[in-house]
């Protein structure tokens, strides 16, 4: 069966708020957010205050990576402090191995990853990406991220996950190619922002669904472009995804930005049989 979890949620002041609202939902974990000022990287490493609350629900985490995350910024004062940020969260993760091997199951631990598309510049016909215009520039710092998580996650059994966002850049499909090649990397499925673009990424996805290994679950509609809705509030096919996620013993984040949507869309779950 699918292992379902839940985000860090705004409303949730406090990582116990977040833990007591998981266990009464029935769901396995918390992919905690490193956007929210209290899941920065020196507070993920205070593993023992998150391990105490996550032991007495029975409850394990997964890391969203900082969305700002630019490990390829041209100013290296800028992606040297992105790429101590993974290096110290990895870490991190490896700490909290204990929980998932208690609670969880035998998917390796993600932290999800978005990729940044960098700045462009705005011509009369045109936008022109930088890291599309220097974009050797560009994969040399993909190749040395590649060669740093390597060395950084050694034998342990953490992945880093590249999420969908809103459309991968053509250089991104090609870094994303390089990262892949390596077994320190995955991809996560976001289906609510694939259907909210018109499922443009479908096509790149699924040509590597054997990469799959983490989904973020959400409704949401191509007009208006919606998604973090409630499962079944909009037009996503979801038994669907389910079951590409279940044949890819992928972990499944239920996306909303609610704690009623979120509440309702494991209603869903359990009155389709997922859950």
């Amino acid at each position: 069966m699918i292992q379902f979890g839940m985000p860090t949620l705004i409303e949730n002041r406090t990582l116990e708020d977040n833990v007591a609202l998981c266990r009464n939902l029935g769901l396995k974990f918390i992919e905690l957010n490193m956007n929210f000022p209290e899941y920065q990287v020196d507070q993920l490493e205070q593993a023992e205050q998150l391990i105490g609350p996550a032991e007495k629900a029975g409850i394990y985490y997964t890391i969203h990576l900082d969305e700002n995350l630019n490990i390829s910024d041209f100013n290296r004062l800028v992606s040297e402090a992105y790429l101590e940020t993974v290096m110290r969260s990895i870490a991190a993760a490896g700490k909290l191995m204990l929980l998932r091997d208690r609670y969880g199951s035998s998917q390796p631990l993600t932290l999800n990853m978005h990729m940044n598309h960098g700045i462009y510049i705005t011509l009369p016909d045109r936008k022109v990406q930088m890291y599309d215009r220097d974009f050797d520039t560009y994969m040399n710092s993909m190749k040395e991220f590649r060669a740093k998580c390597e060395e950084w996650i050694g034998d342990s059994d953490i992945r880093i996950a590249v999420e969908n966002t809103d459309g991968f850049r053509d250089y991104e499909k090609k870094a994303i190619e390089y990262l892949l090649q390596s077994p320190c990397f995955g991809l996560t499925w976001d289906i609510g922002h694939s259907k909210a673009i018109g499922e443009k990424d479908v096509p790149f996805i699924l040509k590597r669904q054997e990469h799959l290994m983490h989904f973020h679950i959400h409704d949401g509609s191509e007009n208006p472009p919606r998604n973090h809705l409630a499962l079944g509030d909009g037009e996503i096919d979801l038994s669907e995804r389910l079951r590409l996620a279940e044949s890819r013993n992928a972990r499944c984040v239920l996306e909303t930005k609610t704690v009623e949507a979120l509440k309702r869309s494991v209603q869903w779950l359990e009155a389709e049989g997922w859950k």
